[in-house]
């Protein structure tokens, strides 16, 4: 257990040493935060009433996407790997921990906009702060399981940016975060119910009394968690 925590203390001194991760986890959700916050709040009424679920979801679905894959690219597309077989380290714990860290570090600035968000537009906090952040956690744990895929699966830096980009906007522009889902095409509205910040925007906005998007998160975290252990094992076996 102490290897564990001191392994995972060593992976979030790296993140902070990390400028994508910076960038991603919280210098651009905070920026596109205080713009769009901002805009939304002054043409759109009552957008006040879904301006931290919205903006929370941004930041999340950028920090999982466009944050995690590169670190474990550095990790599973390098030599690190085969330091981590010479000394018997399950190559698990690589994605263990990049996951925890970027876990712990997304929580952070979905904290600082909770904090910040009715100071500086009046917006709406939820009614229930503990259900909210046991959401926001359920959400975060499901778009690292999908990030991880991309990190896991692609082994060039280049191409894993590209992907992970080609991933987060469609996310963003079909969850409903920008304008209604209600006014897509019926069509595009289903693919967006492909990528977890359609149903975390769902959850987390309390649109659902009933829970439904509770099920298709659980389905996309299975489907994440299988593939990462599939990819886990090519990589194992990889030379």
């Amino acid at each position: 257990m102490n290897a564990f925590l001191y392994g995972l203390a060593l992976q979030w001194k790296l993140d902070l040493r990390s400028k994508t991760l910076l960038i991603t986890c919280y210098l651009v959700p905070l920026l596109f935060f205080v713009m769009m916050g901002g805009i939304f709040t002054t043409i759109l009424p009552g957008a006040e009433e879904t301006l931290l679920p919205a903006m929370t979801v941004f930041g999340g679905t950028m920090g999982a996407l466009i944050g995690l894959p590169p670190s474990l690219v550095e990790i599973y597309g390098s030599d690190i790997k085969k330091v981590y077989q010479a000394n018997g380290v399950p190559l698990s714990l690589g994605l263990v921990l990049t996951n925890l860290s970027a876990f712990l570090h997304l929580f952070l600035m979905s904290i600082l906009l909770y904090l910040l968000a009715p100071v500086l537009f009046d917006a709406a906090l939820p009614a229930y702060p503990g259900q909210y952040f046991a959401e926001l956690a359920f959400f975060l744990v499901v778009s690292l399981s999908i990030a991880s895929i991309v990190g896991l699966a692609v082994k060039d830096p280049a191409k894993t940016s590209m992907v992970s980009i080609l991933l987060f906007l469609p996310s963003i522009l079909l969850s409903g975060i920008l304008f209604p889902a209600e006014l897509l095409p019926e069509a595009v509205a289903t693919v967006g119910k492909l990528f977890p910040a359609t149903w975390g925007y769902s959850l987390l906005t309390e649109q659902a009394s009933t829970g439904e998007p509770v099920a298709p998160l659980l389905l996309l975290l299975t489907l994440g968690v299988v593939a990462c252990g599939l990819l886990l094992r090519k990589i194992r076996t990889r030379q």
